[in-house]
């Protein structure tokens, strides 16, 4: 029997660290409780007091994920001392970068494999998923202050939403060489989005 060797910090917290480092550098099909056994020195009956499963470990995950994602966007359309369009085009490029930067993440929490988890956990239509319901209010905001078109806010969010997880995803997938150019196709997008929400003088 395998005899624990995990004596500091907070184990749990350190399995979580741990995962995400996994997912980053190998990807979620590399991430299984013996990897997390040998990473941390600990016998796998010690990380059944944590995690009953891999899926359990994956549904703590992808809401650490989602915490960090809507960490990033959310208060930047919070952010009344920015001027408004200038939070749309920010908070536009951080989601980009979001995935650029974790790519392997941005997968599991937006990809089809594990949503049966997400959509149990949160949806857009959840008020837990601070980031989207941020765009959302932003919208509002520019509708009662006369600078945006009036419209439904929920379904302007949807099409916001998806042109950045569109970009997003060319991007994570490697399809299109986008990429190299995301920064003068995102450029794009947001003009074209502007063209559509914006009121006319």
């Amino acid at each position: 029997m395998k005899k624990d060797l995990y004596h500091h910090g907070n184990l749990k917290e350190d399995l979580i660290q741990i995962s995400f480092d996994v997912i980053q550098n190998e990807g979620i099909e590399s991430l299984t409780l013996k990897k997390l056994s040998e990473k941390t020195g600990t016998s796998r009956s010690a990380i059944y007091r944590h995690f009953k499963s891999k899926e359990d470990l994956v549904e703590t995950i992808l809401l650490s994920g989602f915490d960090h994602f809507d960490s990033i966007i959310a208060p930047v359309f919070c952010d009344k001392k920015i001027d408004l369009l200038d939070r749309f085009y920010k908070s536009g490029r951080l989601y980009i970068e979001f995935a650029k930067e974790n790519p392997n993440l941005y997968k599991l929490i937006f990809g089809k494999r594990y949503s049966h988890i997400r959509e149990s956990l949160r949806s857009i239509n959840d008020d837990e998923c601070l980031a989207f319901n941020a765009l959302k209010n932003a919208l509002i905001e520019g509708q009662e202050c006369g600078v945006f078109k009036e419209f439904d806010p929920h379904s302007q969010a949807i099409v916001i939403w998806a042109s950045l997880h569109g970009i997003s995803s060319l991007i994570v997938n490697g399809f299109m060489d986008v990429e190299t150019i995301y920064e003068d196709v995102y450029d794009t997008m947001f003009e074209n989005m502007l063209n559509g929400i914006i009121k006319a003088d």
